[in-house]
């Protein structure tokens, strides 16, 4: 049963799929549970909890009635995508192999927590994507 779990709406679907179905095996031992590279939608699941989703931005739009708006906002970031990992610096080179565009290397974050580590990346859509060790 899917109680929580985040949905990224993206523009770039089946980039996405692909980064996140490669990454999310090895970082959070998810596998696929629904959807596929076509879209609109996908899903990743540990055990049988959702973990992550995907939706085509555009499919949503038309649902919401804000299909007329602009699909980008030019502001900070609204939303991010947080992986708690092992290795931290192992994660970040795999993400990076996998499409994700590099924002912050890996580095220790003592004003964040005492043993905190982490590292930022860019899914193919511009998500933010944290992974963190503590």
């Amino acid at each position: 049963m899917d109680v929580l779990h985040p949905r990224l709406l993206v523009t770039r679907f089946a980039e996405c799929f692909a980064f996140y179905d490669a990454v999310l095996p090895e970082l959070a031992d998810a596998h696929l549970a629904r959807g596929g590279a076509s879209g609109p939608y996908a899903s990743w699941d540990v055990g049988d909890e959702g973990v992550l989703a995907l939706f085509d931005r555009a499919a949503m739009a038309t649902v919401a009635g804000t299909a007329e708006l602009p699909a980008e906002l030019p502001a900070q970031d609204r939303a991010m995508f947080v992986s708690r990992v092992a290795d931290v610096d192992a994660a970040f080179a795999f993400c990076l192999r996998h499409g994700a565009e590099a924002v912050a290397a890996p580095a220790d974050r003592p004003e964040w927590g005492p043993t905190l580590r982490n590292a930022l990346v860019r899914d193919p859509d511009g998500t933010l994507v944290e992974l963190q060790s503590y």
